[in-house]
């Protein structure tokens, strides 16, 4: 076996008693002496301890009453050695901690030190595994500035004495592999700052799964025991064109979506069975889940989060998560997670000045806070922060098979001066406000998801002007599959709150978006933050009367399906919610019992699969050959109307009127001349609505019209939206 340290004299046990000392793991385990061989154990609550042999037992002396027991002997003991310890509260056999060599390698450990170790999670954390046929868990934490780090828990006491870790020396990691615990224990890491003295003790940011709140510690996550079944729809979405693809996105928030009538949360089994089948028959193609990772707060949503590895425990176990997510592709619905690389909280327990030193963050608070939220900003350009960041977004989409990261606060990324005065922030090294280093990460990040995970689809929440988000890399874009249309999203319900009487002074709001509509591959979101601080939901922002809010609601859900880009919309707005969102209570799902609501219900279910069956409404989102405008300019009637064009040629004409008022004999012009039928119109009585429109079908007549050969002559219904498709034959 390997040369084995010397063994430290008696004037060390102090050391030992104390746990003040660096480099206490080099005083425990087995050494060599210049005479024998030596095990070392510390441990206070012990009453005696025995090394267990193929002769029976030899009992350790207590050399210091304070719990420092050794063993002495000519020869070295059979490898892997085993103790009896007795306890006041039994006897227990077991393995020492100290006589297994580190399991880390050196080439690893340079991956994670220059910023290219993707898969960390398998490194670092707590890792159930077994060294030389003994089963136990492996603990890893990167603290550089810490001259002792201890793992502390459930199964001893807490005392941070008993299992000092051992240093790999200058990358900052610390390892222990203790033998004979299980899964589900509770652990923390004990760190003694090297500068300060400072105690500090810290749940592990590698943890994959987390207790229950308001408790903090970490557990050792159980092996994997689900046996997936989505092979099918993994093959089939690395080679899917989800660029022509419809993709309608469901947001929301697992503990406020349906609660039990005693007020609790469901599960992610539960999901599975209530959910999965709402959001199949409502037509979506995607369910975007709010921010699940661990996290303290409820009120925080998620976005604070404090586990970037663990599922948290709020909602069941990770292979929970999986059974929900497997569930979802087997019903042909993927799934994409809510992930937040801008900032963390400033609790304690988590990563905030984790070895006692700004250390996952800025030490400067102009590079480092974030003013609005109090949270910290992650330091992009520190090596193993980059490492720790791939890492958690390789571990959800390989771990739980996610088909996507919508990607949280991403302007605040961006820039340095985000939402900061002047005398805030500091410039980069060129004087600009651009964060360089942020930047350099949001282009790994997403080149490392679409090399690792094909089909796999990356989403930036980004509020500005920032050119190319959704552009490969190599040409100079941050390299995210789509971007959210925060303006036209802006636009739209600005305009939608105006009076129905003075909309015709605005009508630019509604056709200025296509002046950028193609610069990006774009989103339309109306998400959960529409609904949220004062914001009211969706119908309370709609203007006039009952009749009026309703039909304004069903218009602008007519318009944001019709619109060219991906669709998005957090739960509650398909039957137009009527409070705002409250996180700690379930959506007014009996609204259902009243038409109105179960009329947008109705609508939205329609929409949604028309808008999924129909190529013309999603081939082109992201080109200009799939938006052609018929009139644009009719501001004042306040109507719109446009073709959405699909690669094979088929068309649909679609129609809003934004008035209350009934257009009748309306003149459109059309690209062919035929027969034409109304294939959906929000007006419906089926929808709530007041059923004018065209129900006998139209025929053109050879009048030129707006620049086309022919024409229809039709009925526009009040505050309504219609679609037109051209007869066949």
């Amino acid at each position: 076996m390997t040369a084995l340290p010397k063994a430290k004299q008696p004037n060390h046990y102090d050391a030992l008693a104390s746990g003040n000392a660096p480099n206490l793991s080099a005083l425990l385990g087995l050494h060599q002496t210049s005479a024998d061989w030596c095990i070392r154990i510390f441990d206070p609550y012990l009453q005696s301890v025995a090394l267990i042999h193929a002769h029976g037992e030899t009992a350790f002396k207590c050399v210091d009453k304070r719990g420092v027991f050794e063993w002495r002997g000519v020869e070295p003991p059979a490898h892997p050695y085993r103790l009896a310890r007795v306890y006041a509260h039994g006897r227990f056999e077991g393995h020492d901690a100290y006589a297994f060599p580190l399991q880390l390698t050196q080439h690893d450990l340079y991956l994670f030190n220059e910023g290219r170790l993707t898969q960390a999670y398998q490194m670092l954390g707590s890792q159930p595994c077994s060294v030389d046929t003994v089963s136990g868990v492996r603990f890893a934490v990167w603290a550089p500035n810490a001259d002792r780090v201890s793992l502390v828990g459930d199964f001893n006491q807490w005392d941070g004495r008993l299992h000092p870790m051992r240093s790999h020396g200058d990358s900052g990691v610390w390892e222990l592999f203790l033998p004979d615990i299980m899964p589900g224990v509770h652990y923390k890491f004990e760190i003694h700052n090297r500068h300060t003295g400072q105690l500090i003790l810290k749940s592990d940011p590698y943890a994959q799964f987390a207790e229950l709140r308001p408790g903090t510690a970490s557990r050792v996550a159980t092996p994997v025991q689900h046996t997936w079944q989505d092979s099918d729809w993994l093959a089939a979405r690395a080679t899917r064109d989800w660029l022509h693809a419809p993709m309608n996105v469901y947001e929301m928030h697992i503990g406020s979506w349906r609660r039990h009538p005693d007020g609790r949360v469901y599960s992610y089994r539960e999901l599975a069975e209530h959910l999965l089948p709402y959001v199949v028959d409502m037509g979506y193609t995607h369910i975007e889940l709010m921010p699940i990772n661990e996290h303290p707060l409820d009120e925080s949503w998620g976005y604070q989060a404090t586990g970037y590895f663990a599922p948290t425990s709020r909602f069941g176990t990770p292979d929970e998560l999986r059974y929900f997510i497997d569930a979802c592709h087997q019903a042909g619905i993927g799934v994409l997670l809510d992930w937040v690389p801008a900032h963390f909280p400033q609790d304690g327990f988590a990563l905030a000045r984790f070895d006692g030193t700004a250390l996952y963050e800025h030490e400067d608070p102009r590079l480092g806070l974030h003013l609005d939220w109090g949270t910290h900003i992650f330091n992009y350009g520190r090596n193993e922060v980059k490492s720790f960041l791939l890492s958690s977004a390789y571990y959800w989409l390989a771990e739980f098979h996610f088909d996507g990261l919508r990607v949280d606060a991403v302007a605040s990324m961006l820039y340095l001066d985000y939402s900061r005065k002047a005398g805030e922030w500091l410039p980069n090294q060129y004087g600009g406000r651009e964060n360089i280093d942020a930047i350099t990460f949001l282009r790994e990040l997403n080149i490392m998801v679409h090399d690792a995970f094909p089909g796999a689809l990356t989403l930036a929440e980004e509020s500005t002007s920032w050119p190319m988000v959704s552009r490969p890399a190599y040409l100079g874009g941050l390299g995210f599959s789509m971007k959210w249309n925060m303006g036209w999203m802006n636009d739209t319900l600005s305009y939608f709150q105006h009076d129905p009487v003075h909309r015709k002074f605005h009508h630019d709001m509604l056709t200025f978006g296509q002046l950028y509509a193609y610069t990006e591959n774009f989103m339309l979101p109306f998400s959960h933050d529409e609904v949220v601080h004062g914001k009211g939901s969706l119908i309370s922002k709609m203007p006039g009367d009952a009749w009026q809010k309703f039909a304004n609601l069903r218009l602008l859900m007519a318009y944001q399906m019709t619109t060219p880009g991906k669709k998005l919309n957090f739960m509650g707005n398909e039957f137009a919610q009527g409070r705002e969102w409250n996180v700690g209570a379930e959506l007014d799902w009996r609204l259902l019992t009243i038409d109105w609501h179960s009329g947008i219900k109705n609508m939205m279910h329609d929409i949604n699969h028309l808008y999924r069956n129909h190529p013309a409404l999603h081939d082109q989102d992201f080109s200009e050959q799939g938006f052609a405008w018929i009139d644009c300019h009719d501001s004042e009637q306040s109507i719109l109307s446009y073709r959405r064009i699909a690669r094979d040629g088929s068309q649909l004409l679609i129609l809003l009127n934004f008035t209350p008022v009934s257009r009748t004999a309306y003149r459109i012009g059309v690209p062919q001349s035929g027969a034409y039928s109304e294939i959906f119109n929000s007006d419906s009585a089926y929808y709530g609505g007041s059923n004018s429109g065209n129900g006998a079908g139209l025929i053109t007549d050879d009048t030129a019209w707006m620049g086309y050969p022919a024409s229809l002559t039709l009925t526009v219904p009040p505050l309504a939206g219609i679609i037109l498709a051209r007869s066949n034959g």
